[in-house]
């Protein structure tokens, strides 16, 4: 086990009267840790602040009070977080997240991407004769440059407006950020229940705009082979008089679990394939496939189309995980992958949904020196045959 110091650290039972509370409070912090995803020391540090008193202890976790004198003067280096060093370093970045990060219709920034952003008055309108939506793994958990980095994909959404948003690997903080700030979008999550995975507290997120899209129904379908908490997340919508079932997922990461990302890969065929067929299906997520596992689970299904091979595999947005071009890893090889993947099942009735062109998101470097996710986004726009 661990041996730590400092004020952080448990102390030695002082005696056996003492033990029934000392292993009262171990059970509070494993279960503020299950519940936090955080570390035990963070979970110390929460539940003494609040006397222990668990529901306070996770109210101050996962809602920060914003202090704006706090943020100005928030500590410089590492080093001088001495005490409760990672809950600190927590509180801190939700803190930046909620105060200091940009509003999806307004706010300003000085980032390097939202000096690129055209004037309020090119961005896209909302019209009935098409459908857009981006999907994004954001790497919330990378938490160096976070605040930076969500205010540089916060900057995109404001740009491009689309209609549904797709997000894997949200955070809390990130996902506070979001409900507080986009409040034009209605936001559908899968946070993980105890036990569900390894504690590191990330999961996948719908964004629906509120005045174009209405949600009916939502499911989660659970990946029963997973160890990385992964599973598809399910929303039944209607858009300008059309039924949509869409789906995003973060599939197994890794070459060595191939095995269950294709396991995965045929829960998320099969369960397009069930949907409705009076319904167009869009799945929209960081798949982590390779083109011989898509070949080894038999390909895709007639009525199943990738949306990047349907509009003739342009070069420019070929690759979505790309080391060669994106330094935020810091990885010294090459390698270009297309993790992200969208797939697309017509409804029954041919020509109402058509998709007509991808692009790639989040080119450009921030002021920070980084990019906003090691992941480029997707940006699909589709056409809606009235």
């Amino acid at each position: 086990m661990e041996q730590r110091s400092g004020r952080g650290a448990r102390p030695e039972a002082a005696g056996e009267e003492e033990e029934p509370e000392v292993k009262k409070r171990r059970l509070l912090c494993a279960e503020f840790a299950s519940v936090a995803s955080c570390d035990s020391s963070v979970a110390q540090c929460y539940l003494t602040e609040n006397d222990w008193e668990m529901e306070r202890a996770l109210n101050s976790y996962f809602e920060p009070p914003v202090d704006e004198s706090a943020v100005e003067s928030r500590p410089q280096t590492v080093s001088e977080l001495e005490t409760c060093q990672e809950a600190l370093v927590v509180q801190w970045l939700s803190t930046r997240l909620l105060t200091k990060s940009v509003d999806l219709t307004n706010e300003e920034t000085t980032d390097s991407t939202s000096s690129k952003i055209s004037p309020p008055e090119n961005i896209q309108q909302e019209d009935d004769s098409m459908f857009s939506f981006i999907t994004w793994n954001i790497d919330g958990l990378d938490l160096n440059n976070l605040p930076e980095r969500a205010r540089g994909v916060c900057s995109y959404l404001a740009l491009y407006n689309p209609d549904v948003v797709f997000l894997q690997e949200v955070i809390p903080p990130y996902c506070s950020y979001l409900r507080k700030r986009a409040s034009s979008y209605e936001i559908i999550t899968v946070e993980f229940e105890e036990g569900a995975g390894n504690g590191e507290g990330y999961f996948t997120a719908i964004m629906l705009k509120k005045s174009r899209v209405k949600l009916k129904s939502q499911e989660i379908i659970p990946f029963p082979g997973t160890k990385m908490m992964r599973n598809l997340l399910c929303v039944h919508v209607s858009v300008s008089g059309n039924e949509l079932y869409l789906m995003t997922s973060h599939l197994e990461s890794t070459r060595g679990h191939a095995k269950e990302r294709i396991n995965q890969l045929k829960a998320v065929l099969k369960k397009m394939q069930e949907a409705p067929e009076s319904d167009t299906v869009i799945f929209a997520g960081d798949t982590n496939l390779r083109d011989q596992e898509v070949t080894k689970c038999g390909g895709l299904p007639n009525n199943i189309l990738d949306v990047w091979e349907f509009l003739g595999k342009p070069e420019h947005c070929r690759y979505t995980w790309d080391t060669q071009m994106n330094s935020n890893l810091g990885i010294p090889n090459t390698c270009k992958l297309r993790f992200d993947r969208i797939f697309f099942r017509a409804a029954a009735e041919e020509g109402h949904i058509i998709p007509r062109s991808l692009d790639l998101l989040g080119l450009e470097k921030l002021d920070c020196g980084r990019f906003p996710s090691d992941h480029w986004g997707l940006l699909c726009n589709l056409d809606i045959i009235l």
